[in-house]
């Protein structure tokens, strides 16, 4: 009897300490004023733009970085042995090398587009930031500033890319590629794709220090980013 009264004891006593727990976490986070919520998430936003810009809009940040280095995309990628073969690995290595480096010159360019969405976040956002998951500061970026920022790394890409006549070809055999269904359409115009890359990137990065700072915000540097960020 000891035995069978043991084995259901455990359990019940586990799910008893979990729910204790919940409270106790509310209670903390209660604790932190409108004000320290709202200056810590900022500090939060801040860091992690300031980091993914100077990280990747430095020579190489992407070409150097195998997590957002831009590859040719599908069909070309899976053709980029064929190139080789016949003799035009160097074109392929000179597209590769172009589009990687004009999203480093078009995230060098991110962090006024960035600051700006920080001004405007609003003590809801900070609040749903802080209650959301662990990607919660790369969404409210994504959701904020992807237009602008499409519309500021563009002409960046545009101008690296025109620079060489290649991509004037790659536009040509991708959109044939794209009618094939061989590679997704939005794909079709190397501006395009690497524009949408270098935001990808710059998001996986920013995602990346959320992750770190929620994991350990005693190690953040910040009183308000260990208070805050300490008491989730």
């Amino acid at each position: 009897m000891n035995h069978i009264a043991n084995r259901w004891l455990a359990p019940i006593l586990a799910l008893f300490l979990a729910f204790a727990a919940l409270p106790a976490q509310a209670g903390a986070l209660d604790g932190i004023s409108n004000a320290d919520a709202g200056s810590g998430v900022r500090e939060a936003l801040a860091k992690g733009a300031e980091f993914a810009v100077s990280s990747l809009g430095q020579q190489n940040g992407f070409l150097g970085n195998k997590k957002v280095k831009i590859p040719l995309p599908g069909y070309l990628d899976d053709a980029e042995s064929a190139l080789r073969m016949f003799g035009m690995g160097k074109q392929a290595d000179q597209l590769v090398e172009t589009m990687n480096h004009a999203a480093e010159n078009a995230v060098a360019e991110a962090l006024p587009i960035l600051s700006d969405a920080i001004r405007r976040m609003t003590l809801q956002d900070a609040k749903a930031i802080l209650t959301g998951g662990d990607d919660s500061v790369t969404q409210y970026f994504r959701r904020s500033t992807s237009d602008q920022l499409v519309t500021r790394f563009q002409p960046i890409v545009k101008a690296a890319t025109s620079k060489l006549q290649l991509a004037e070809q790659y536009n040509n055999f991708a959109g044939k590629a794209a009618n094939f269904g061989l590679i997704d359409k939005k794909d079709a115009d190397i501006d395009s794709y690497v524009t949408h890359k270098a935001m990808d990137g710059l998001f996986l990065v920013i995602a990346e220090e959320e992750r770190k700072l929620r994991a350990n915000p005693l190690g953040a540097g910040s009183a308000i980013l260990k208070k805050v960020f300490g008491a989730l």
